[in-house]
């Protein structure tokens, strides 16, 4: 079967080296296409935020349903998450021009980085929250991950632990790494494709806002019978 564009997802978590199953299958994974289609466009997104997500609705999940937050050796590992419109827009720029991105790596990233316990604390400062957060040592939680993970639907696994107990970040480092890159090999991000990064702040409140007690306009005057009224 002849195969004359291939764009190929993978993740910015991927190694050989990681503790993640997951992510050490997304290496292999993209090895093995590398190595059958060499020109293939390989998308290296880290996490991925936007309505329906299993990232920063995770945390407002888990406060609704447990009760304690768990926060993997206290939450203290890295990540810079995307927006999920930006990555589905750098693949659109690849669509529309294939050969330009022929055997090229390419890795989307937000414009910060921050700990999974900074997010939480972002998260429930939009829906006014107040869950308590357990800083819980990767050996307990991996502990209680294995019983967990075979509820329907499972928010915690052993694996989703590795995964959240290591830094998920782009690969090269910064974005000024990736421009001093030289070479025909150098590995693109977003902004030599013409995507700005969309910060989490500009879109997370517009779909976390739905966790608020009340809905939206709870805090509002006026609001589900916060007024009084005047008398005749």
């Amino acid at each position: 079967m002849q195969v004359d564009n291939l764009i190929h997802v993978s993740s910015a978590a991927a190694s050989p080296d990681s503790g993640s199953e997951w992510a050490r299958t997304k290496f292999l994974g993209e090895q093995a296409v590398k190595e059958a289609f060499p020109w293939a466009t390989i998308i290296r997104p880290t996490q991925l935020f936007g309505p329906e997500d299993r990232f920063l609705n995770w945390f407002a999940n888990a406060a609704n349903m447990y009760p304690a937050v768990p926060l993997v050796d206290g939450g203290n590992a890295l990540t810079q998450p995307v927006y999920t419109t930006d990555v589905a827009d750098t693949i659109m720029r690849v669509v529309d021009d294939p050969e330009e991105y022929e055997g090229k790596t390419i890795d989307c990233f937000g414009p910060a980085d921050y700990t999974y316990k900074e997010l939480s604390e972002f998260v429930f400062d939009i829906t006014n929250q107040d869950p308590t957060v357990a800083e819980v040592p990767k050996s307990v939680m991996l502990a209680s991950a294995k019983l967990m993970q075979y509820q329907p639907l499972p928010m915690v696994t052993p694996d989703l632990v590795e995964l959240w107990s290591e830094d998920y970040l782009p690969p090269v480092g910064t974005q000024e790494d990736y421009d001093a890159q030289t070479g025909k090999d150098k590995i693109l991000t977003m902004k030599d494709l013409g995507v700005a990064q969309t910060p989490i702040e500009k879109i997370a409140f517009n779909y976390l806002h739905r966790f608020r007690k009340g809905g939206h306009f709870a805090l509002a005057g006026g609001y589900h019978g916060n007024h009084t009224e005047k008398s005749a």
